[in-house]
């Protein structure tokens, strides 16, 4: 493995840092930004994210069940809301964008539980949790380093 910098100018991750910032005030729902940056950082192999964003949610009070099964949320039943469930279908067709664009069907679906700002807002999340995953990711950034 070649030497990756470490170095994140201060002036991008402020920016970055404000983005989120703004996206999850917005959508005025803290554990369920968590859990979308969770999912997304799972998709995106980003331990540093993940190792951060658990430990937020932990601390907002998530379960560690809803946390473990979060993988997996399609079968876990009831354990998440029809909101959140919407909300994480969405996270993964941004993630992902499989056919290179969000199908139908699932922005709808999160549109009837998401106002349009709040839905706005849900999109800023993903994406901006989506760009931190590719920052941390092609540095190779391992968890360990975020501080509350």
């Amino acid at each position: 493995m070649s030497a990756r910098t470490t170095h994140l100018d201060k002036g991008f991750g402020g920016a970055l840092a404000a983005l989120s910032a703004t996206a999850k005030k917005g959508l005025g729902d803290p554990a369920l930004a968590e859990l979308v940056m969770i999912r997304a950082s799972q998709i995106n192999a980003c331990a540093f994210c993940l190792d951060m964003h658990v430990d937020i949610a932990v601390r907002g009070g998530e379960t560690p069940k809803r946390i473990a099964l979060l993988n997996a949320w399609p079968e876990a039943g009831d354990l998440y809301s029809e909101r959140e469930r919407a909300a994480l279908a969405l996270t993964e067709a941004v993630t992902v964008l499989t056919d290179g664009f969000v199908p139908d069907t699932v922005y709808e679906t999160a549109a009837k539980h998401f106002g349009e700002a709040e839905l706005a807002h849900l999109i800023g999340v993903i994406t901006v949790i989506n760009s931190w995953n590719r920052v941390m990711v092609s540095r190779r950034i391992e968890p360990g380093g975020y501080a509350p």
